[in-house]
């Protein structure tokens, strides 16, 4: 009876990963996120390629980031830049070739890391194979388990997330297709049970190939409903007036999600990691109820609009680790290439960025960084007229109503070449022209000035990842967040713990400099983001805008 006992209370504590420090790889990592196009153009083409993202790994592996994570570089007509996918097994020309990719993935795990892409499932390119064939089927071939995209006579009151009416007029086929995106890129029709099986496939081919994960382009509009039912109204100018019930997070969209996991499941531990339009509570769900068998991990948008103050990341921190417990965890993610950099909404201060990017990485859960952050890339100012980005000829909205929301619909601005020196293009390309210009303030903001100095945001990175990597509190501890009411005003702090191994982080969201007592028998400083701060016995001083993690 004992010894029964005991088999079976091993075979339990066996199959809880976090008692034995075995819990997942992409439960801890950290992604560095690359936009291909921009990154290195290794041919002088005036376009970042995939053999110019495998001459900077060795950057990348510098920095400490374990996971890189690139947008498309799938065949496409390049109408939104990748995500408008006319074949997921072959890459654009502009970017290499299929041995290209294959190449990246072994030169990424040469290096001991992990490489995630990008994989657009909810919609293809309007160039597709499978849309031709559609467009010419016989109306007697016609109907919901037979075409590939989503159809009808009759349209319903559907909207496009960026470009107001969803259904699109087909002057061949005679009918309307829906595009919960752009026109061009019309939705694929999962009820076919041909076109879920050959998206699996595709996922297939490329774990094959070695890939490590998948991040999941707008995974909760991949079911529609399929009566076609007309969305109830509601008073979000966002969602134009609409609530998507019908459009958006249907429960087929969460069976597929377990469906998804399991293929990848069957190649090991696998990353997929999901953009979920919606609350907390959604995203949650996409990663399972009460055990993560779903989606590994889901983007929290809600913080691509943050707040620089002490309590607004107070509430944020709290929320997140109220929804998002063990075994789940959280992704903290402050740029993207679809939105503004975190320097721009920080007014591109420099010590503002150091303050956020330390919490970011000493946080729990699994930080993302956008390409150029590392060296405090802000935003370019470029026109709408003639932008380069679809949104802008399809959203007609003056720039100062955008600005008035700190948004921009150019999203140009924000995908500019990669700062790596002062030299011409900043050093990202030779070409005379580069395919969008590179940010006027490359002579100051690049990897190579930054590299050179001893108080850079991109030191205290290299500093707090490298802390992060080798300090289980850090990568795989829990976290107890220290009540306001014990610290002065503006300050937030938290600590990380890892059975005997602690640490606390503080953090001064003021501009002031504030003393205050140690949190703790804490009596070494790890990481500073400034000259400012101080620990002299059980008293710490903090720079404005200055953070520390302490050890014992």
């Amino acid at each position: 009876m004992i010894k029964n006992f005991t088999i079976c209370l091993l075979l339990v504590l066996s199959s809880c990963p976090v008692i034995f420090g075995q819990s997942p790889w992409y439960h801890h990592t950290t992604i560095y996120q690359i936009y291909p196009r921009s990154f290195y153009d290794s041919n002088g083409d005036g376009i970042g390629d995939i053999p110019g993202i495998i001459q900077k790994l060795d950057y990348i592996k510098s920095l400490g980031y374990e996971t890189i994570w690139c947008s498309p570089f799938f065949a496409s007509p390049q109408k939104d830049f990748g995500y408008d996918v006319s074949d997921y097994r072959q890459i654009a020309p502009e970017y290499g070739t299929l041995a290209d990719a294959e190449r990246l993935i072994a030169e990424v795990h040469q290096r001991d890391m992990k490489i995630l892409f990008d994989m657009v499932m909810n919609h293809t390119s309007d160039e597709h194979p499978w849309f031709a064939e559609d467009r010419h089927r016989k109306p007697e071939e016609r109907g919901a388990r037979r075409d590939y995209y989503v159809w009808t006579d009759q349209p319903n009151n559907w909207k496009s997330m960026v470009s107001g009416n969803a259904w699109r007029y087909d002057t061949i086929r005679q009918q309307y297709y829906y595009a919960a995106f752009l026109p061009f890129q019309p939705d694929l029709n999962y009820r076919n049970a041909k076109v879920k099986e050959a998206m699996l496939d595709h996922v297939r081919f490329w774990l094959r190939k070695g890939v490590d994960g998948f991040r999941l382009d707008i995974f909760n509009s991949i079911y529609e409903d399929d009566s076609l039912r007309n969305n109830p109204t509601s008073g979000n100018i966002e969602s134009h007036m609409q609530r998507p019930v019908y459009t958006a997070n249907r429960p087929e969209s969460l069976q597929f999600a377990e469906e998804l996991r399991a293929v990848c499941d069957s190649f090991g531990e696998r990353m997929l990691l999901g953009e979920i339009i919606g609350d907390r509570s959604v995203s949650r769900k996409y990663c399972g109820d009460k055990i993560n068998n779903r989606l590994t991990l889901a983007f929290d948008f809600e913080m691509l609009r943050f707040q620089f103050s002490a309590k607004y990341f107070a509430k944020l921190v709290s929320n997140l680790e109220n929804d998002f417990p063990e075994p789940f965890m959280p992704a903290y993610v402050f740029s993207n290439h679809d939105r503004r950099r975190s320097m721009k909404r920080l007014n591109n201060d420099e010590s503002k960025a150091k303050l956020l990017h330390l919490m970011q990485l000493t946080l729990r859960g699994v930080p993302c960084m956008y390409y150029g952050e590392d060296v405090g890339m802000t935003d370019a100012k470029l026109p709408y007229k003639t932008a380069l980005d679809p949104i802008p000829h399809y959203v007609k909205l003056p720039r100062g109503i955008v600005n008035m929301v700190d948004e921009t619909l150019n999203r140009d601005e924000l995908r500019t070449p990669m700062q790596w020196s002062a030299d011409k293009n900043a050093g990202f390309s030779t070409a005379e022209k580069t395919w969008l210009p590179v940010n006027s303030d490359y002579k100051n903001v690049n990897v190579a000035n930054a590299s050179a100095s001893d108080s850079s945001l991109l030191l205290l990175i290299k500093q707090t990842l490298a802390l992060r990597n080798k300090t289980k509190a850090l990568s795989h501890g829990a976290l107890k967040l220290i009540s306001a009411e014990q610290l002065p005003a503006h300050v937030l702090a938290y600590k990380r713990t890892w059975g005997n191994e602690k640490v606390v982080v503080v953090l001064n969201f003021g501009k002031r400099e504030v003393e205050m007592s140690v949190p703790g028998t804490f009596s070494k400083v790890e990481v500073s983001n400034s000259k400012g701060n101080k620990l002299s016995g059980e008293k710490l001083t903090l720079a404005g805008w200055g953070g520390v993690v302490l050890a014992r």
